[in-house]
């Protein structure tokens, strides 16, 4: 049974398991810029290595059976008319809007160019890049600066790699200090320097770079890890700057309807539902956020169904690989603490695939 139209913006994990789950239930077109799936957990890795530099990009044509998935570029959602707008003048129709346009990564962890082969190409000159490099520096402690600084001394075991970080701990955002611990002393111990309290800025001269000391470190190549920033300039220029804050986040209410709006959601890194971007919490979000849309498309007459609201992740499972053979992985357990897990559950939950094989499945291929 297909009831109502749904438009969702944007293929990411937010979007693809949202599109998937309604695609039953509603006539799903899901827009995005590119022509592929672009599994971002395993980007880090294929900046680094050629051998898997096709493994982020899986095909949209089996994620859906009824529904469409339409490439093309929004400029505005038209709420007065209730269409989107796409560049090449078309308008798709909705009865609920989706937005989960994700946010934008430093490189190698971001889809550069348009297409496929030009986001490969990006890969290639990353790796060509790490290959003849004599210094590499990586900025930020968080999850993936550590991660990407693991990748990196695993492939040039012969280079200088420097990880600096603004706060006195690596993986302060994660709350665990245990675990900040392990991943210094598996950097360390494999000769990454390791800089705390350390913020970067350029320096003055090419391929150098301050810090709030006035220490200077020379590198001839270097990556930030400090953060994202979520794809919402469209809504700006479309007209809809009042829905985002101040960040540039999408305001939505605890349903995760867009605030002050009925027909339209926000889900994933695009909404300020929770500081904690992690791919669990948009997938949460995506499962309440398709619940909440199949009530309000089938909500007349007296039994209608109150929406679900979300409850922000403050705490939850998460893996950070060093490599395909190692990491650290934290799991909550009651009581508010959390259990630091090591080598063999980091391998096997993340670490050795980058749940590749998953992800394929969920787009409606075989895991290989």
């Amino acid at each position: 049974m297909s009831d109502g139209d749904v438009v969702v913006i944007g293929g990411g994990y937010a979007g693809v398991r949202l599109a998937k789950r309604l695609d039953t239930r509603a006539r799903v077109t899901l827009v995005d810029r590119k022509e592929v799936f672009f599994h971002r957990i395993s980007s880090l890795r294929a900046g680094v290595r050629k051998e898997w530099s096709a493994t982020p990009f899986i095909p949209y044509d089996r994620l859906l059976n009824r529904g469409q998935v339409v490439v093309g570029k929004v400029l505005r959602i038209d709420t007065a008319e209730r269409r989107v707008v796409l560049a090449d003048g078309t308008r798709l129709p909705y009865d609920v809007v989706v937005i989960a346009t994700g946010a934008d990564y430093p490189e190698p962890a971001r889809f550069a160019g348009t297409t496929t082969e030009e986001a490969m190409k990006s890969f290639a000159e990353h790796q060509q890049k790490i290959a003849f490099a004599e210094h590499v520096l990586v900025v930020g402690g968080g999850p993936s600066g550590v991660e990407l600084a693991a990748e990196i001394r695993l492939a040039r075991p012969d280079a200088r790699v420097t990880l600096a970080h603004s706060g006195p701990a690596l993986l302060s955002s994660t709350g665990s200090e245990r675990a900040g611990r392990k991943a210094r002393a598996w950097l360390e111990s494999h000769n990454v320097e390791v800089r705390l309290d350390s913020f970067m800025s350029p320096g003055n001269d090419f391929g150098t770079y301050r810090d709030a000391r006035g220490d200077v470190i020379t590198a001839d190549l270097s990556f930030w890890a400090t953060g994202t920033t979520p794809n919402t300039l469209w809504l700006r220029l479309g007209g809809h700057g009042d829905w985002l804050t101040p960040s540039g986040h999408v305001k939505v209410d605890r349903s995760l309807r867009a605030e002050g709006q009925l027909d339209v959601f926000a889900v994933g890194d695009v909404n300020d539902a929770t500081e904690l971007k992690i791919t669990p919490a948009a997938l949460a979000q995506a499962d309440l956020a398709a619940w909440n849309i199949r009530t309000h498309l089938n909500s007349s007459g007296r039994h209608r169904k109150e929406p679900r609201l979300y409850r922000p992740f403050h705490r939850t499972p998460l893996i950070v690989p060093f490599g395909a053979a190692d990491g650290v992985t934290m799991l909550p357990v009651p009581g508010g603490e959390t259990a630091v897990l090591g080598s063999r559950t980091s391998t096997l939950a993340k670490a050795k695939t980058l749940m590749t094989p998953y992800m394929r499945r969920q787009l409606g291929y075989t895991a290989a």
